[in-house]
């Protein structure tokens, strides 16, 4: 992203710095729990019944990940045509996973976000 540094068509501009790979939220649950070497137990949850439970979680979500949308990074291109991803998201998913995995002061639990989850998910399980 170095190039869009200073560039005078970025200054004051946002720009999504990703990848052409197109993931859904499935994918990207399977691609951190094989990461980290477990099977993942998927619960679909509806948005809003995320953002009542946590008004926090609900504006970003409600705002533009509850639907089916792809960021691309064709405004990216525009100022920067080489541009291109090096890290596929799988090996991506694998460095999150072994970061934390390289520090236990970064795995720890925040018991309150622990416990809204723990309540939605029993209450979608069966759905």
């Amino acid at each position: 992203f170095v190039p869009l540094l200073a560039h005078p068509r970025t200054v004051g501009d946002t720009f999504h710095i990703t990848s052409d790979d197109v993931v859904t939220w499935n994918q990207v649950a399977e691609a951190l729990a094989a990461a980290a070497g477990v099977e993942p137990t998927i619960v679909h949850v509806p948005s809003d019944a995320i953002a009542a439970a946590d008004p926090g979680w609900g504006a970003g979500l409600l705002g533009d990940k509850a639907h089916s949308m792809v960021f691309d990074n064709s405004k990216l291109r525009g100022v920067v045509p080489g541009y291109l991803a090096t890290v596929p998201f799988e090996q991506g998913a694998r460095e999150i996973v072994s970061w934390y995995d390289a520090d236990p002061s970064r795995q720890q639990v925040d018991e309150q976000v622990d416990a809204v989850m723990d309540t939605l998910v029993e209450t979608y399980r069966s759905e």
